[in-house]
C-alpha cells in the first residue's frame, strides 16, 4: 500500500470530530494521520496494522485527557516509547487502533540528592538520564540498555530489560523506585510511598504495586512518569575478555562469575556477531571515534593507549579467531578493589578460557549507547531478535537443540541469504539470557529511515523486496520461540510475541485479568499485549 493510498484510508476511517479533539488536547503538530506518522507504523521487526493515528502528548495531563477521551470513544490505544521493540508491543493488532507516541513526554521532574531519587517523564531516554546525572557524578543502580540512544525509561521499565549496571543490580525493574499509572479512564495511579501523599522515597509500603506494573507491556496502565532510585558513580573502572573453543565452557565461566556479583555490566557473542560488529567499525570516521571512547573511558591516558595498542595489533585477530567471547566492565571506588574483582574473574574462568584484549568492553564502557546501527546487519539486512531467559540447568541442552534446529534448516537458510547470531548474559545467579539476532536480506522501512544515522544508511547496500525470506523469518521465530517454551524459558519484551496467558496457571491468569478488568475494564490498553 503506497503512503497516498495510506493516508487517504486514515482520512476516511478517523471520524473529523475525533481528529478535531486529538489536535485541540495535543496541537495539530503533534496528530500524526496517514503518511506523516508512517515511521511510528512499524517496529524494528515489522508493521501490523496501520494505526488511525500516532498522537504525541507533551504533558502528562494531555496523556491522561487522551487516554479518557479514547476510553470513552472506544477507540483502543498503545503505547509506543522510543520504538526500539521487536515483539509487536506497539503495533495495532487489527484496525482502528491509536497509537499514543510517548518520547515527547521527555522531562526529567526531579533529581532530589538528599532522598537519593530521580523521578523522570517516561519519554526521556536513558541517554538523556545519564548525561543529567553524570554532571553530579551520580547514577542509577541499572542505567538501561545498549539502546539507550532511543530506548526510554518508560518502555524498559514496561518491557524489562538488561545491560547497564546488571551484573550488581539486576534487571529495570529491580531498580524502579514508583510509578505514576494513568488508568484507562484517564485517572492516576502512584505507587510506593507517593501512594500516601508522600513524595516517592520508598518502594515498599504493603503489597508491591510498584512491581505490578513492571513488565506488563502496557496491557494494566500507562507509564506516565517513573522514578529510580540514586547511588554515587564508581571512581574506578576496568574491563576484561575471554575467549572460549565452545559454548558449554563460556555459559559455566558466566554462571560462575554471576554467582558472586562481581561486575557492574557483561555481556558475551558468538563469532558471527562478533565479526558483524567489525564490519561496521571499518570507516576512519567510525574507528577515530572508537579511538576516542577508549582514550577518554580508560582510568588513564597510559591505560587508554595500552588498550589501543591492543586494539590495532590484536584485537581483532582475536575476534575472528574465537568461537565465543565474553566481555566485563568492573567498577569499584578505588582501583585496588577492581583489580581485587579482577582477579577473582580470572580465578573463575581459568580452567575454562583465555584471556584476551579488552576491546570490546572499553568501546561499550566509552560509548555505552552507541548509534542506532544494529536496526539492520552489517550488510545491510533485515534484523530481529529473539531470547529467552533459561535455568542454567536447561541451557546446555536447549544449544545443542538450536544448534540441531539451524543444521535441519540449513540449506533453506543458505538459499535465501539468511544467517544468524548468539548474544549472552547472566540474569541474576539463577538464569541465562540467549538471545539470538536473526538476519535476512530485504528492503528497509520508513522505521530504518527514521532511526539509522543517514550517513551510515548511506553507505549499506540496499535490497529488494524478498517476501519468501521474511515468511521463512516469521516460521523460524515462531518455532525458536516453542523451542525456548519446551526448555521452560520466560522472557522479557513478552508484547504480542511470546505466549504469556497460555503459558501461566489458571489462579494467575485469572488474577492478571482481574486486575486487568479494574485498571482497564473494556480491554482498551495495548489490547493483545501478553495475551489479553
Amino acid at each position: 500500500m503506497t503512503n497516498s493510498v495510506q493516508e487517504q484510508q486514515q482520512q476516511a476511517t478517523l471520524a473529523p470530530t475525533v481528529k478535531d479533539k486529538f489536535c485541540e488536547i495535543v496541537g495539530a503538530e503533534h496528530c500524526l494521520i496517514g503518511s506523516a506518522g508512517a515511521a511510528f507504523y512499524t517496529d524494528v521487526y515489522r508493521q501490523l496494522e496501520v494505526p488511525d493515528a500516532v498522537v504525541q502528548p507533551t504533558t502528562v495531563e494531555q496523556l491522561q485527557q487522551l487516554v479518557a477521551f479514547t476510553n470513552e470513544q472506544d477507540i483502543p490505544v498503545t503505547i509506543r516509547g522510543g520504538g526500539a521493540s521487536y515483539t509487536d508491543g506497539y503495533l495495532p493488532p487489527v484496525k482502528g487502533v491509536v497509537i499514543l507516541d510517548l518520547s515527547l513526554l521527555n522531562k526529567i521532574v526531579e533529581i532530589n540528592e538528599m532522598d537519593g531519587y530521580v523521578t523522570v517523564e517516561a519519554g526521556v531516554t536513558w541517554a538523556t538520564l545519564k548525561e543529567a546525572l553524570d554532571k553530579r557524578n551520580l547514577r542509577t543502580p541499572f542505567w538501561g540498555p545498549f539502546s539507550g540512544l532511543k530506548a526510554t525509561v518508560g518502555g524498559s521499565v514496561s518491557q524489562n530489560t538488561i545491560s547497564h549496571g546488571s551484573g550488581l543490580y539486576g534487571i529495570s525493574a529491580q531498580s524502579v523506585q514508583s510509578v505514576d499509572i494513568v488508568l484507562a479512564d484517564g485517572s492516576l495511579l502512584q505507587t510506593g510511598s507517593a501512594g500516601t501523599g508522600a513524595s516517592p522515597f520508598m518502594r515498599h509500603f504493603g503489597p508491591d504495586l510498584t512491581g505490578l506494573f513492571t513488565g506488563d507491556c502496557g496491557a494494566l496502565g500507562i507509564k506516565a512518569r517513573i522514578t529510580l532510585p540514586l547511588i554515587g558513580r564508581r571512581s574506578a573502572h576496568r574491563v576484561i575478555s575471554f575467549a572460549f573453543a565452545d559454548f558449554n565452557a563460556m555459559h559455566e565461566s558466566m554462571r560462575r562469575i554471576s554467582l558472586e556479583r562481581l561486575e557492574d555490566t557483561h555481556f558475551a557473542l558468538d563469532g558471527a556477531l562478533s565479526q558483524g560488529q567489525i564490519a561496521r567499525q571499518d570507516s576512519a570516521g567510525q574507528m577515530m571515534k572508537i579511538a576516542l571512547s577508549i582514550l577518554t573511558s580508560s582510568p588513564s591516558y597510559a591505560a587508554g593507549f595500552k588498550q589501543l595498542l591492543k586494539s590495532a595489533f590484536s584485537a581483532r585477530k582475536a575476534i575472528s579467531s574465537s568461537p565465543y567471547m565474553t566481555h566485563y566492565i568492573v567498577e569499584g571506588t578505588h582501583d585496588a578493589e577492581v583489580k581485587s574483582r579482577l582477579h577473582r574473574i580470572r580465578e573463575l574462568t581459568a580452567d575454562l578460557g583465555s584471556e584476551i584484549p579488552a576491546t570490546v568492553p572499553a568501546i561499550v564502557r566509552g560509548m555505552p549507547f552507541a548509534p542506532f546501527f544494529n536496526a539492520l546487519g552489517p550488510a545491510g539486512e533485515r534484523w530481529v531478535p529473539l531470547h529467552g531467559i533459561i535455568p542454567h540447568s536447561n541451557v546446555a541442552n536447549f544449544h545443542q537443540e538450536l544448534e540441531q534446529f539451524y543444521t535441519l534448516r540449513s540449506a533453506d537458510m543458505q538459499r535465501l541469504g539468511i544467517w544468524y547470531g548468539g548474544m549472552f548474559a547472566t540474569v541474576s545467579s539463577s538464569g541465562f539470557l540467549y538471545e539470538i539476532a536473526l538476519y535476512w536480506p530485504d528492503e528497509i522501512t520508513a522505521y530504518h529511515q527514521e532511526v539509522v544515522p543517514q550517513d551510515y544508511l548511506d553507505n549499506l547496500p540496499k535490497h529488494p523486496a524478498n517476501l519468501e525470506a521474511r515468511e521463512y523469518i516469521h516460521q523460524l521465530k515462531e518455532d525458536i520461540i516453542a523451542l525456548y517454551v519446551k526448555h521452560n524459558a520466560t522472557n522479557f519484551q513478552l508484547g504480542k510475541a511470546y505466549p504469556y496467558a497460555s503459558r501461566v496457571s489458571s489462579e494467575t491468569l485469572n488474577l492478571i485479568k482481574n486486575i486487568k478488568q479494574f485498571t482497564d475494564p473494556k480491554n482498551a490498553l495495548s489490547p493483545g499485549n501478553l495475551g489479553l
